[in-house]
């Protein structure tokens, strides 16, 4: 967790056992984090160990809205689950931890406990034992106060003040950091792929000399090791619809399976591809994701799917940018009265009149939201 003031404060009084002042101190500042996915998880934790479970409930789910793929928040809501009962829900998150993390301790405790205590009838029994407390997610790390980072700044300025002198006579040479990302040394090109032949045959959609497919892969490897994914993801794309040889094609998709999808956390409105940019050409934004604000219309929940159309620009209800389908994979909560912001992935879709796009929705952020949706009674005990 990042250095701050009130953060640092709350978890203090958490690892403290102060439940109920650390909610005091947290729930005054929902509108200053409320894209902060430390602020939700450290608020969950309170009202988690403080039996509040249907604040639990809430602030984990906002928490994972925010970061979608963290193990933090989702064991925090599968042992919500577990307590209810739902043990098929639990299960299913404990699983997508490990598949996240395979070392993750809460997860492996977690399904030994619940294949140990199999059926409803005996989790009931364990989970009234009070041993429940067991599968809760960690209290989150204290940050380092600025008495605490004295010391280690004071080493830091003598060392690098020798590192300076022996740097200036030569006596050393600078230390090159390698790139760390995974999937950046497997994706370069070797000489038989550079020389390989340009393909003439077929129909493609951009035409490129030689030089241009090189310079865009390497152009693509450095958004990539910036961790630029989404930039990177266009350069890609544009080499992957084009007359490249199909050896630096074979590079460009496997670098594409390195990249990773995005979080509210990690992706800003202000860096996300625009709505008119995306529709000049949608090819090139295949597979990447975007944040855009609209409203919607023609809301349709199933059990295990949320559709939409999505009136993008028009959460101000005075500018409509254009109308797109938005899928879920599951049912999620959606008030079509209130604007919203979608996290999604684009696809484009072929049409007689052209290439439309449809979007694969991620997460939402909608302010009338942030309560429990009734279907989940988050108002009772989970």
């Amino acid at each position: 967790m990042k250095l701050d003031p009130v953060l640092t404060k709350a978890v203090r009084l958490l690892k403290g056992g102060n439940y109920g002042k650390t909610i005091q101190l947290l729930e005054g500042e929902v509108l200053r984090y409320r894209d902060s996915f430390n602020y939700h998880y450290i608020l969950a934790s309170a009202c988690l160990r403080a039996g509040d479970f249907g604040g639990a409930l809430t602030y984990f789910k906002r928490a994972r809205e925010i970061r979608i793929r963290d193990p933090l928040a989702m064991t925090g809501l599968a042992a919500l689950f577990l307590r209810r009962g739902e043990t098929d829900r639990a299960v299913d998150f404990y699983l997508e931890v490990q598949d996240l993390d395979p070392n993750n301790t809460v997860a492996k405790k977690a399904l030994k406990v619940i294949k140990k205590n199999g059926g409803p009838e005996k989790i009931a029994i364990w989970v009234d034992s009070g041993k429940l407390p067991q599968l809760y997610p960690p209290v989150p790390k204290l940050s380092l106060t600025s008495n605490r980072l004295f010391l280690p700044l004071c080493v830091l300025f003598v060392v690098g003040g020798i590192a300076a002198v022996l740097f200036r006579f030569n006596l050393i040479k600078p230390f090159k950091p390698r790139v760390e990302r995974e999937g950046f040394a497997a994706a370069v090109l070797e000489r038989e792929e550079r020389d390989a032949p340009f393909q003439i045959d077929g129909s493609y959609r951009y035409i490129l000399t030689r030089d241009q497919v090189l310079d865009a892969y390497a152009e693509a490897r450095k958004l990539f090791a910036g961790y630029r994914d989404e930039e990177a993801k266009v350069t890609l794309n544009r080499i992957l619809e084009s007359n490249a040889p199909e050896g630096i094609k074979n590079k460009a998709r496997l670098l594409f399976s390195y990249t990773k999808p995005p979080g509210f956390d990690t992706l800003s409105e202000k860096n996300s591809f625009k709505y008119a940019e995306v529709m000049r050409d949608p090819p090139l934004y295949r597979d990447c994701y975007v944040i855009w604000r609209g409203m919607a219309a023609n809301l349709e929940i199933l059990q295990n799917s949320t559709v939409f159309t999505f009136l993008v620009g028009y959460d101000t209800r005075t500018t409509l940018e254009g109308q797109v389908l938005v899928e879920f994979g599951s049912a999620i909560p959606v008030n079509p009265e209130l604007p919203l912001k979608v996290l999604a992935r684009i696809v484009p879709v072929a049409n007689p009149s052209g290439i439309d796009i449809r979007l694969e929705g991620t997460a939402i952020q909608q302010s009338g939201l942030l309560q429990p949706p009734a279907v989940e009674n988050a108002g009772e005990s989970p």
